[in-house]
């Protein structure tokens, strides 16, 4: 294909193209089509089989394609976007790109966006409208949208539509191949389009940026197969697929040897890890009994489900060490009518089981949760059932949200009949329970001596401390800068409604872990 054929070619959104191979060596990642997502193709979950590819590197064709430039990736939603944003800024970094604190300094800037609620999209839409005028200013920047908004139909077809400032549009599947979509951009007159619809292969080695060196994401598998009415990261994020636990233990171990303190294991179903393993019986349990043997004090994973809970994980977890005593554990609703509705496939009897095998087994653990108001055909009984819950588990904190329907879910084919107003005051009471009850906890510390990882000064005093606890309190006490990046214990002499204030004992030399 000649260079006006593929440009053409390009312009086409319903017609695909296969870009031409580089190398052999590189050909199966740079096997592709420039379309736009298929919401339809992303709701199908085949049997095709992943592929697991352990030996990416950067083509040498592309090796200073970034001399002289700089990037700059704003980041929104979840850990697992963070955990993106780090993959992309190795790979930048290893094409020889600088990294800038500024839009204004940046030669590409990327979006990496998330689409699990309606106000996260306007924000990124809001951005793009703001970066508009550098474009003007510099016509070689290249503007980017990527993550999980890029997995959208009726996102894509916006941006073709509205914002033709962007350059580049890519998805969740394809991040190793920013190489090419880059070199793409450069050389095409058109936007650049790259979005799988069908999820891509398990890619290791790819570089990464790590924000810091205290704690790390250690994203264990990608996708969701659940499909509850409301979510849309099922369609953005594919279907389940777990990486090798030898290729997670190795990566644990190195960030052990580097001297990281704390890990978080991610994944957006991330207790259904190894479900889809074929040749070997391995889960989560299994794979947090392995790490808990490695030298690393604190050990934490995100976000589970309470239907893939199961009680091998419970045992392992009770064995204590470096696995913290903090769960997330989000329930959505504390109505079993609602949660069918919600297709989360347990009910408020099996959920509150579930927390009671969880407390028997680790007396002194913390819950915190997620909660969802005013879904639809949502009654005041069933809401007062979510309130009544909530006291009953105990939780100490909890992220709670307004309903807002996403475009391809079942749930937005139901009829929005609770009105904003009963949505916000509901918001309001259950938002007064939760602050209520995280102040009541907090002030069960007054006065103990706690653990606390020391993450960097205070956000809003520079000669104060912050830091963490294993149960994930943030402390704020004053201490030396030599503190930063150790475990050190602190006794608490003030208690607030979301944090702690405390004066510091003595850093911890060594914690040892089973």
């Amino acid at each position: 294909m000649n260079e006006k054929q593929r440009l053409e070619t390009q312009k086409l959104d319903t017609v695909t193209s296969t870009a031409e191979k580089p190398e052999k060596d590189y050909s199966k990642y740079f096997e592709t089509v420039y379309t736009p997502p298929s919401l339809r193709d992303a709701k199908k979950r085949g049997k095709e089989q992943i592929r697991y590819e352990n030996d990416f590197a950067i083509p040498e064709q592309f090796r200073g394609m970034g001399e002289g430039r700089k990037f700059y990736i704003r980041t929104f939603g979840c850990q697992m976007n963070e955990h993106d944003t780090e993959v992309m800024a190795g790979i930048f970094l290893s094409l020889g790109y600088e990294p800038t604190n500024t839009v204004e300094d940046a030669n590409v800037i990327l979006l990496n966006t998330c689409a699990i609620r309606e106000n996260a999209e306007n924000k990124v839409f809001g951005e793009l409208g703001h970066l508009k005028h550098l474009k003007t200013d510099k016509p070689d920047l290249l503007l980017g949208v990527c993550g999980c908004m890029s997995q959208e139909e009726s996102v894509v077809n916006k941006i073709l539509k509205t914002y033709t400032q962007v350059d580049i549009i890519f998805g969740t599947h394809n991040i190793h191949r920013l190489p090419n979509i880059l070199h793409e951009a450069y050389m095409s007159k058109e936007m650049v389009v790259e979005v799988w619809s069908k999820e891509g292969d398990v890619i290791e080695n790819l570089p990464k940026v790590r924000n810091g060196q205290i704690k790390a994401w250690v994203n264990i598998m990608y996708g969701c197969d659940k499909f509850c009415t409301y979510c849309i990261v099922p369609y953005t994020r594919g279907k389940e697929r777990s990486r090798r636990p030898e290729d997670i233990i190795h990566e644990v171990r190195q960030l052990a040897a580097q001297g990281y303190k704390e890990i978080t294991l991610l994944g957006q179903n991330v207790n259904a890890y190894g479900k889809d393993f074929t040749d070997i019986n391995y889960r989560l349990g299994d794979l947090m009994e392995e790490i808990s043997k490695i030298d690393i004090p604190r050990i934490r994973f995100t976000t589970s489900h309470p239907r893939d809970f199961d009680d091998h994980l419970i045992e392992v977890l009770a064995k204590g060490g470096n696995m913290v005593e903090h769960i997330h554990l989000p329930v959505q609703s504390g109505s079993t009518d609602v949660l069918k509705i919600m297709a989360r496939k347990y009910t408020r009897e099996q959920y509150l089981e579930l927390v009671r095998k969880m407390k028997a087994a680790i007396p002194n653990l913390t819950l915190t949760t997620d909660i969802i108001v005013g879904y639809p055909n949502e009654t005041e009984e069933q809401f007062q059932e979510t309130l009544s819950l909530y006291e009953e588990v105990g939780f100490e904190a909890a992220y709670t949200f307004i309903y807002s329907p996403r475009e391809g879910t079942p749930a937005a084919k139901m009829k929005d009949n609770v009105p904003m107003e009963v949505k916000k005051e509901r918001l309001q009471r259950l938002n007064a329970l939760v602050n209520a009850k995280s102040a009541e906890s907090m002030k069960s510390y007054q006065g103990q001596i706690v653990e606390v990882l020391v993450e960097g000064e205070s956000k809003k005093h520079s000669h104060v401390l912050a830091g963490y606890t294993r149960k994930n309190k943030l402390v704020n006490f004053i201490g030396p800068k030599s503190a930063i990046g150790k475990l050190v214990t602190v006794k608490i002499t003030d208690a607030k409604t979301w944090s702690l204030n405390g004066e510091m004992i003595e850093v911890i030399e060594a914690v040892e872990a089973n």
